[in-house]
């Protein structure tokens, strides 16, 4: 399974990379305006800039909602770097816009996916990626990784190679479920990934091992 991190914060963008586990970024506006990130040529520079860091897709979301205006918007956002996935929302305008993208041999990554229907048509559409919700689910009561194993079995039923990011991953048993299940990707927060490292056990087995190497000195 890859992990990607969801974030526009350069630093934890590093510390993930640096622990040599990183497949790849996630990031779309709201995650940009929290780290002060606004204009064009700002967000632009910035995805250039997360590509510097990590070899490995990009995802990089369009803001417009109409075909013509996702064409141009994800055109340029393709053009930074050939790691640039293009972000595109799930509607009808977008599936079409999916099409246009996979038909010229550019990624992208369909988000909002809250139903197997909508990941059964962007795959047709030819996305890299489609993007479930686990966390905005799970906030309706609404069994999210039930979504996960409903996409995975039409998948492998017809041989889509579209792959399933398991998005809004809020915590480390949503990743241990994602990858039971067969998600293909991850993306969250830095923490959760780090709280994969940490059990009671391990902590105070080293502190053991320390005491007793201490006792050999």
């Amino acid at each position: 399974m890859k992990f990607f991190i969801d974030t526009a914060n350069l630093d934890q963008i590093r510390e993930a990379n640096d622990l040599g586990i990183l497949d790849g970024v996630t990031t779309n506006p709201s995650l940009m305006a929290k780290e002060g990130i606004s204009g064009t040529e700002a967000i632009l520079k910035h995805y250039k800039d997360i590509c510097d860091i990590v070899d490995g897709d990009i995802s990089a979301e369009v803001l417009s909602t109409t075909y013509e205006e996702m064409i141009a918007e994800g055109e340029i956002l393709a053009a930074i770097h050939p790691n640039i996935v293009v972000k595109i929302p799930m509607i009808k305008d977008g599936v079409k816009a999916l099409k246009y993208f996979s038909n010229k041999g550019i990624k992208t990554n369909c988000t909002l996916i809250f139903s197997a229907g909508q990941a059964l048509l962007a795959a047709k559409a030819g996305a890299s990626y489609v993007s479930p919700f686990l966390g905005r689910l799970d906030d309706i009561s609404t069994d999210s990784l039930n979504l996960i194993e409903e996409i995975r079995l039409i998948f492998d039923n017809y041989g889509f190679e579209t792959e399933i990011l398991a998005a809004s991953v809020r915590h480390s048993m949503h990743i241990i479920n994602c990858a039971k299940i067969g998600a293909d990707v991850v993306t969250c927060p830095i923490q959760p990934i780090l709280s994969l490292l940490k059990h009671p056990l391990t902590d105070s087995g080293l502190e053991q091992f320390i005491k007793d190497s201490q006792k050999m000195q």
